[in-house]
């Protein structure tokens, strides 16, 4: 049974239109100009226990919106969801006691106390017990390496520490359902790489169903099991990240070393021969011709020394798409 269910799900918004200059703002005041704004469209899809998905599109293709209505935030215009079992945005408290969320511009940190006292409130919050609060918050302390600042202000952490904060608190009930938008934004690598190991350990340990949209597109590579991407509201993709790669494939580039200089007017009819002979590069696209039999044909040149391999990069081909 899926965790997560969306069918036929559309949301439109009604957008006021600002008018320039005096004039205008006063006509603007006064007789209001509006206009329908679909930010998604008729999607549908179903999300299995235990999986963890990247959730990607461009700025403005329905990311966010989808996610406020997984968890219950926003309303569809139509359609149904259903997370957990329960229809988010109706049973709105049920739902919560069964989902993490995180957005990466806002902070439900207590700003001038400890990160502590927040934990205590969401404690009482969430009515977890003290055995299994005081576990969670020894073990995401430890993993996320926030004992330094475990009683810090929370107005003296930098961003990162911030936002592993913020991380560990939307997991203290355990959710088996976790939305994360857009986490790392903002954050240097070090603490990108802290968080992308806590997430991918919480999903492989815990069972725990992730969703998370990023612009990080090489995170995902590592770690997301599949890949959701819509365009102007619409699906435009769902699968895995090697099955984007075969869909929009992209080509790759074999480079070979040989021990001796090989014949140049046989080997270029292949690929582009270069420095005296030594080395041969080779283009192919992975899903047309398998990388074995260019090993095979190019190992008639010579005694190969090395073979160094370039493929697609996922930024490259999602940066294409959405030219």
């Amino acid at each position: 049974m899926a965790v997560i269910s969306v069918q036929d799900v559309s949301k439109t918004y009604t957008v006021r239109e600002q008018k320039t200059g005096v004039k205008g703002t006063i006509s603007s005041f006064f007789r209001p100009t509006v206009k329908e704004v679909q930010a998604v469209r008729n999607l549908s899809f179903a999300i299995e226990p235990g999986a963890f998905i990247g959730f990607i599109g461009e700025n403005g293709a329905g990311k966010s919106t989808m996610i406020k209505m997984m968890s219950g935030i926003l309303y569809p215009t139509s359609g149904e969801i259903r997370t957990n079992g329960l229809v988010p945005y109706v049973q709105r408290k049920e739902n919560a006691m069964h989902i993490g969320v995180v957005f990466g511009q806002r902070s439900r940190l207590i700003w001038d106390l400890p990160m502590v006292d927040t934990f205590m409130l969401y404690k009482e919050i969430y009515r977890i017990d003290k055995t299994r609060y005081e576990k969670n918050v020894r073990l995401f302390t430890d993993m996320l390496e926030m004992g330094e600042y475990f009683l810090t202000p929370v107005r003296q952490l930098s961003l990162g520490q911030r936002m592993r904060a913020e991380i560990a608190l939307s997991m203290l009930h355990e959710p088996p359902v976790l939305f994360l938008d857009e986490p790392t934004i903002g954050l240097d690598v070090v603490a990108k790489k802290y968080l992308r190991d806590f997430f991918k350990e919480r999903n492989e340990k815990d069972g725990t169903t992730i969703i998370l949209t990023s612009h990080e597109m090489k995170d995902l590579d590592e770690i997301a099991k599949r890949i959701i991407m819509i365009s102007k509201g619409e699906l435009l993709f769902d699968g895995t990240i090697d099955g984007l790669k075969e869909k929009y494939e992209e080509e790759s580039v074999a480079t070979f070393s040989f021990a001796n200089p090989v014949d140049e007017k046989s080997a270029s009819a292949l690929g582009t021969v270069g420095d005296a002979g030594y080395k041969l590069s080779v283009l192919f696209y992975p899903q047309r011709r398998a990388l074995p039999e260019i090993i095979a044909e190019v190992s008639t040149f010579g005694t190969l020394s090395n073979i160094d391999v370039k493929s697609a990069d996922i930024e490259d081909i999602v940066r294409k798409i959405y030219q």
